[in-house]
């Protein structure tokens, strides 16, 4: 019962772009993806994540972030991961993957876990 509810808000945010920020510092264009859910391990959690991240990276690559944003075209990309817990072995392993095919792509990635102040990143 709780898992069909998650699973529901996790499917109703793959499509949304929590934020979409110029990083001033780097001279980077920040696409903050907030994940503030427990970690549970299923694959409906880690199957949102890889759809949401998906979604991400279609906004950065296939235009739509130069129609929405003109100003940050050609702005090196940073997607910015902001748990609020820290996440479990199978979201650590599915990040690790993503965090690699980004790279591939020239997308920085950067996981914030709020509670620990814990960073992974690429860079």
């Amino acid at each position: 019962m709780n898992l069909k509810r998650q699973t529901s808000k996790i499917k109703n945010r793959v499509g949304v772009i929590d934020v979409v920020a110029e990083d001033r510092k780097t001279d980077e264009v920040v696409l903050v993806m907030n994940e503030p859910e427990m970690w549970d391990g299923s694959d409906a959690r880690l199957l949102g994540l890889q759809e949401r991240f998906n979604a991400y990276v279609s906004f950065l690559l296939d235009g739509e972030m130069a129609e929405a944003h003109p100003e940050l075209v050609n702005k090196p990309a940073r997607i910015e991961v902001r748990c609020a817990h820290m996440p479990d072995a199978r979201g650590l392993e599915l990040l690790g993957m993503i965090y690699d095919q980004l790279a591939f792509q020239e997308i920085k990635m950067e996981v914030v876990v709020l509670n620990a102040e814990r960073r992974m990143s690429n860079e």
